[in-house]
């Protein structure tokens, strides 16, 4: 949209290459300079709103400031990085930091064939979401030709090579620097406005600042987390249209509700998409929640169907209460809709009952007839009610490791194909004539390709008068996706005879 455009179409005037440099409360004024000619004016407002949005962040590291190295904030960074990677022909691009716009731009590197590094502090990409799901993304980044370094900071930047923390060398023709974004933030200290205890501009439930007829929306302000009551800070396009939304209508005096923000998000990564929303493992922790979760992995359609893919699906509730917290998807095909369900129950406070409850549209081609989220709904349900134990499967290597009875429900051909190395193969078929083998001195763990026969089990062997029996939530289609990258990288012995990712 040009200014002209703008001003044709709306009325309203745009003046691009126009900084505020200063905003005085009291006399109600801004000082605006022209950046092409320097020349500073002073213009009064009835209304004021501030909009400028976060800066990348740049670490104070050797190498940083140097011209083979970028940030990507806009359309003119994108615009830039593009000409130096073509111009000079930058064969090794490095990333640094797997968040969204980390993994973007390496997907899009790759798609332009170049040889992509990313180098991510912690031990795993995007982290709204929680390691087992991550490490669906990990697999496929790997599976497509990324050097995906986890745990592993960046040190030093050079001519061409990345340093990272651990001491290992990366080539690097350019470098993307994508580690998080830092609220804009400096127009209003100077103007004497309030910032909030994350970083951001304080704002009331309107979007008015501390001081009179001065607003501000979007990147720069402090929210407040709908599910704790927290203030947070979240750069996200969807809330700043709501802001911006409820700013304009107190502004002329009709009425406003603000329910505060609960992040929700989506990515691409090659082949699989990545969404989440409300709060996942580290956040409900911190929170100081009682939470218990459900990780399952239903097809995301009908099985007959020839594009029928898992779907890995985790969802997280309060206890007592089933009040559901949040919820994260990796799949091929319909993650996002599953998390947008999920989405609209957490703005509505709904329960698993609720999310049991709802009516979703069907066609094999679509879902299945219990779709993935009632499917985690009712499996919340049993675990609420605790009608059965559980464990995650980021703690199968270490039950491996102590010894742990673990038992595989599945057929034997399917056993033969690959398993847990320590792993018994009790067949849901067989088990009721094999009592006899199982333990009841010690806790028992199950598991079978995605937990429904495995589950099947654990209800029996109760039924049978065998409490000490856990399901293993996610199965061994869990377990390959959670072990294998950190497997290949680290060179560990695997934990299975061969991994299963259908």
């Amino acid at each position: 949209m040009s200014p002209p455009q703008f001003w044709a179409q709306y009325r309203i005037i745009a003046r691009t290459g126009h900084e505020v440099t200063a905003v005085d409360t009291a006399a109600k004024t801004i000082t605006v300079k022209d950046v092409a000619t320097g020349e500073e004016s002073t213009e009064k407002y009835d209304t004021l709103t501030l909009s400028p949005g976060a800066a990348p962040i740049r670490p104070q590291i050797p190498g940083i400031d140097s011209d083979h190295v970028f940030t990507v904030r806009n359309v003119p960074d994108i615009d830039a990085l593009q000409r130096f990677v073509v111009g000079n022909d930058a064969k090794d691009i490095v990333v640094i930091g797997g968040g969204f716009i980390g993994l973007e731009v390496a997907e899009n590197l790759v798609h332009a064939g170049r040889k992509v590094a990313l180098a991510e502090a912690l031990p795993q990409v995007l982290a709204p979401v929680d390691p087992e799901l991550a490490a669906v993304l990990h697999k496929e980044l790997h599976d497509k030709g990324v050097d995906l370094r986890l745990a592993d900071g960046v040190a030093e930047i050079r001519e061409k090579e990345v340093v990272l923390t651990s001491g290992a060398v990366l080539p690097a023709d350019a470098v993307v620097m994508s580690i998080g974004v830092r609220p804009e933030t400096e127009l209003a200290k100077a103007a004497g406005l309030e910032i909030g205890t994350t970083g951001g501009i304080k704002v009331d439930e309107n979007f008015q600042t501390s001081a009179k007829d001065v607003y501000a929306v979007g990147d720069a302000i402090e929210v407040r987390n709908h599910i704790t009551g927290e203030p947070t800070r979240l750069a996200l396009a969807g809330p700043a249209q709501r802001q911006a939304r409820i700013a304009a209508d107190h502004m002329y005096g009709r009425p406003t509700r603000n329910r505060g923000v609960i992040g929700s998000s989506v990515v691409q990564v090659f082949d699989y998409t990545a969404a989440s929303t409300g709060l996942n493992e580290k956040q409900a922790k911190a929170a100081g929640l009682d939470y218990g979760f459900v990780y399952v992995i239903p097809a995301d359609s009908v099985g007959i169907m020839p594009d029928s893919k898992p779907m890995f699906f985790k969802l997280l509730f309060e206890r007592p209460s089933g009040r559901v917290l949040g919820a994260q998807a990796v799949g091929k095909g319909g993650a996002d809709k599953r998390v947008d369900v999920v989405a609209t129950l957490i703005m509505m406070d709904g329960t698993l009952e609720d999310l049991a409850d709802l009516e979703l549209a069907y066609s094999p081609l679509y879902s299945t007839a219990k779709d993935v989220v009632i499917h985690a709904a009712l499996v919340g349900l049993n675990i609420l009610n605790n009608e059965f134990e559980q464990v995650p499967v980021t703690a199968v290597r270490d039950l491996v490791e102590q010894g742990a009875f673990i038992i595989d429900t599945r057929e034997p051909d399917e056993f033969e194909a690959g398993h847990i190395t320590t792993a018994v193969n009790m067949p849901l078929s067989q088990f009721r004539d094999r009592l006899d083998e199982i333990p009841e001195d010690r806790e028992v763990y199950v598991h079978c390709r995605s937990s429904q026969r495995s589950y099947n089990e654990v209800r029996a062997l109760q039924q049978l008068g065998r409490p000490n029996a856990v399901n293993i939530s996610g199965s061994y289609l869990g377990i390959s996706m959670e072990q294998y990258f950190d497997d290949q990288a680290s060179g560990r012995e695997p934990i299975v005879t061969e991994y299963n990712f259908n």
